[in-house]
C-alpha cells in the first residue's frame, strides 16, 4: 500500500477504485508461515499484513486501480502490469475441484471442519459458504466457523470448491478422538477430486462415553447437527430464548423431537442415525437473578422465556418468576436442569442449588483458542462440592456466533449399560460419571467409584486409592492434579504430554470429595485448565461434608437475592411477589437450620434477621 494509506477497523481499504471496472473487496493479507502449517501445534495463525491487501475485482484488461493516499489524490497502479514490486497477481480460483473426507477404518464419509487457503494467504471457501465470515453476534450463524483470521466450514464429507493452479493448503479436524490433518496438495490441470482420511485415535465412544455440548443458540437443528457430527458431538442442545423484543429458536422447539434420532423400521437408517443428535430445549433468563438451561423437557414451552425488564425481557416486564419455578416446571416436564455458564449470573444461583433443583453446572467457553475453561467457574462448583451438593459437570459453548466453537467446550457422560438415546444421555448426565473438556479426556476412580457416587469409611477415617488416565490428540497435557475438598494434594506431570496415567494414596480423616483437573492448552498456555472431571464423595461414617466459610458465602448469596427481589426488582403484583420471596426464603431457611446442626458462627443481615441484628 502507499506510504500513509491505513485501513479501517475490520481491516479493509476504504479508498480505492478502478477506472474501467468494479472493486468487489480489498482486504488485509494474511500471510502463513507454511513450515509451521505442517507441523502438530494445535492452531496455527497467519500474521496479519500491516501493508499488504488482496483486492477482488472485475474489471477491463487495462484499467487503471486507484488507491486514495493521505492529503488528496491518488496513487495510480496499471493492471496489466502484475509482476512488479508492489502489485502481484494471485492466480484465480478456476479450477473446480471435489473434496472427499472419509474414516480411515470404515471409508465412510464422516462430517468434518475445513478450511483451505492459496500460496498467498487468500482464503477459498467451498462452494456455497461465506468468503468472509462476519464473526459477531447473530450475524452469519450458518456452517461456519472463525478461529481469529482462519475460516472454516462445515461439511458432511464432501463439498466442491474453485482453487487456483498450484498449491493448496488444507485443515481438517474432527473433535477431540481424531487426529486431525493439516497438509497442502497440488492443483494440476487435470485434478478433479482430492480424497483425505482421518484416523480416530482414541475411541472412548466403544467404551461407553458420549460427548454433548449442552449451550448452543441460533442455529437451525439441521445446522447443528452438521456442526455437532462434524466436531464429533453426540448431543447438542440448540437453546430458544428471548433478547427484549427478539425471540430465537421459538419456531424450533416443539417439546417432544429429537433430530436425528434413529428410525426404527422406517427402511432409512444409515450407520449414523442415532449418532448425532439434536434436541432443542430454553434458556430462560433474567438479568440479576440469572439464567437457567432447561434441556430436553416434554410438552408445552415454559415461559416466561425472559423476565424481569431489560437485558433479557422486554423493557417494563415485572421479574414474575424465580429461576427455581422455571427450574421445577423443567423437571415436571421430564427435562435436564442446568446452571449454565458458571459462575455468573450469579445471584439466584446459590438458593437453586440449595433448593436441589440444579441437576448439573455447566463451564462455557465461547473459544478454546482464546480463552479455557474459566478458573472462577471452576472455584464456584467447588463451593458447593464442600457443601455436599454433588452436582456434576458439563460443558456448554453458549455459541452465539461465527466465532463461538461448537463443542469447543464439551461433556463427556459415561452412559454404563444404557443404550444410546437423547433420554439415556439426560439419565446417565444426571447420574453424574462427567468429565468436561477443551481437549484432553480423562477419568477417574476413588477405589471403585466413579464420578457422581461416594466411598465410605469408617468414623476413623482412612486411606482412599485415587487412579486416573488422561489422553489427547490435539492439546499437550502440562499437569494433572488430584483434588480433594477443592486443594491439590498429588500433581503428575507427564513425560507424554498426549498420555498419561497414574495412581495416588490419599489420607481422609473428614468427609470430603475428590476429582482430577487436567492442565494444558493452545498456545502453550500450560497452565490453564484444559479438563476437570467430576467428583466422588469420601464419606466418613455419619459426619457430612460440610465447610462453614463456604456455607457462610452461600447464605450470603441468598440474601443478596432477597435483597434485590425487595429493593430494585421490576415488582409483580402482590400475590406474585410473595411467592417470589417465599421461595428464597426456603432456600435461606434450608441452608441457616443447616449451619446451625453444624456449629457453624455468623452475623446475620440487618434486612433478613430474625428479630434484632445479632450474632451466634
Amino acid at each position: 500500500m502507499p506510504k500513509g494509506v491505513a485501513l479501517n477497523a475490520i481491516g479493509e481499504l476504504d479508498d480505492v477504485a478502478i477506472d474501467l471496472g468494479k472493486v468487489i473487496s480489498a482486504r488485509r493479507q494474511f500471510v502463513y508461515d507454511h513450515e509451521q502449517w505442517s507441523r502438530c501445534e494445535p492452531d496455527v495463525q497467519p500474521e496479519a499484513s500491516k501493508d499488504h491487501v488482496v483486492i477482488e475485482y472485475a474489471a477491463h484488461p487495462q484499467a487503471k486501480l486507484h488507491v486514495g493516499v493521505p492529503g488528496g489524490g491518488a496513487e495510480v497502479y496499471d493492471l496489466e502490469v502484475t509482476s512488479g514490486p508492489t502489485i502481484s497477481e494471485i492466480r484465480p480460483a478456476t479450477s473446480r475441484v471435489r473434496i472427499e473426507i472419509t474414516d480411515k477404518a470404515s471409508g465412510q464419509p464422516v462430517g468434518v471442519r475445513l478450511h483451505l487457503h492459496g500460496e498467498q494467504g487468500e482464503y477459498l471457501p467451498p462452494r456455497g459458504y461465506h468468503r468472509k465470515v462476519n464473526p459477531n453476534w447473530f450475524e452469519d450463524h450458518y456452517a461456519e466457523f472463525a478461529n481469529s483470521h482462519n475460516q472454516y466450514v462445515y461439511v458432511d464429507g464432501m463439498c466442491e470448491a474453485d482453487l487456483p493452479q498450484g498449491r493448496v493448503y488444507i485443515d481438517i479436524s474432527r473433535g477431540y478422538e481424531v487426529t486431525p490433518l493439516r497438509t497442502h496438495f497440488e492443483v494440476e490441470p487435470e485434478t478433479d477430486t482430492m480424497r483425505f482420511e482421518l484416523e480416530r485415535v482414541l475411541d472412548w465412544r466403544s467404551d461407553g462415553w458420549v460427548t454433548a455440548d449442552t449451550h448452543v443458540h441460533f442455529l437451525s437443528p439441521a445446522t447443528a447437527q452438521l456442526e455437532g457430527s462434524a466436531e464429533d458431538v453426540n448431543v447438542v442442545n440448540v437453546l430458544a430464548s428471548q433478547w427484549g423484543e427478539m425471540f430465537s429458536n421459538v419456531g424450533d422447539f416443539d417439546g417432544r423431537t429429537t433430530h436425528g434420532a434413529r428410525r426404527e423400521g422406517s427402511g432409512t437408517e444409515s450407520a449414523s442415525d442415532g449418532e448425532f443428535l439434536v434436541r432443542v430445549g430454553t434458556e430462560n433468563r433474567m438479568q440479576v437473578l440469572g439464567h437457567i438451561s432447561l434441556l430436553g423437557y416434554s410438552g408445552q414451552m415454559i415461559h416466561p422465556l425472559c423476565t424481569g425488564g431489560p437485558s433479557e425481557s422486554a423493557i417494563g416486564d415485572p421479574q414474575e418468576v424465580t429461576m427455581a419455578d422455571w427450574a421445577q416446571r423443567c423437571i415436571d416436564q421430564k427435562g435436564l436442569v442446568v446452571m449454565p455458564h458458571g459462575p455468573n449470573p450469579q445471584c439466584e444461583r446459590a438458593a437453586d442449588v440449595v433448593l436441589g433443583v440444579i441437576h448439573a453446572m455447566e463451564m462455557m467457553t465461547f473459544n478454546p483458542h482464546d480463552i479455557q475453561i474459566s478458573p472462577y467457574g471452576i472455584a464456584d462448583w467447588y463451593r458447593y462440592q464442600n457443601l455436599g451438593y454433588q452436582l456434576p459437570l458439563v460443558g456448554g459453548s453458549d455459541k452465539m456466533g461465527p466465532a463461538w466453537l461448537l463443542g469447543g467446550v464439551r461433556t463427556y457422560t459415561q452412559l454404563g449399560d444404557r443404550t444410546f438415546t437423547y433420554e439415556s444421555w439426560m439419565d446417565a448426565t444426571r447420574a453424574g460419571h462427567t468429565f468436561v473438556t477443551v481437549g484432553p479426556l480423562v477419568d477417574m476412580q476413588v477405589e471403585d467409584a466413579t464420578p457422581g457416587t461416594s466411598v465410605t469409611l469408617p468414623e476413623s477415617g482412612g486411606t482412599v486409592t485415587v487412579s486416573w488416565r488422561a489422553e489427547s490428540v490435539r492439546v499437550p497435557i502440562s499437569a494433572v492434579e488430584v483434588v480433594v475438598g477443592g486443594r491439590t494434594t498429588d500433581v503428575h506431570r507427564p513425560t507424554d504430554p498426549m498420555a498419561a496415567q497414574g495412581t495416588v494414596e490419599v489420607s481422609v480423616t473428614d468427609s470430603t470429595w475428590i476429582a482430577v483437573r487436567v492442565r494444558g492448552g493452545y498456545d502453550n498456555r500450560t497452565e490453564d485448565i484444559a479438563a476437570h472431571t467430576s467428583a466422588v464423595q469420601v464419606l466418613v461414617g455419619s459426619r457430612p461434608i460440610h465447610a462453614s466459610d463456604d456455607a457462610l458465602e452461600v447464605l450470603k448469596q441468598i440474601e443478596g437475592a432477597m435483597a434485590f427481589i425487595d429493593t430494585i426488582a421490576a415488582r409483580p403484583e402482590a400475590d406474585a411477589y410473595r411467592k417470589l420471596r417465599l421461595t428464597l426464603e426456603s432456600a435461606w431457611t434450608r441452608l441457616h437450620q443447616r449451619m446451625h446442626q453444624n456449629g457453624d458462627f455468623h452475623e446475620h443481615s440487618p434486612l433478613h434477621d430474625h428479630a434484632e441484628h445479632h450474632e451466634h
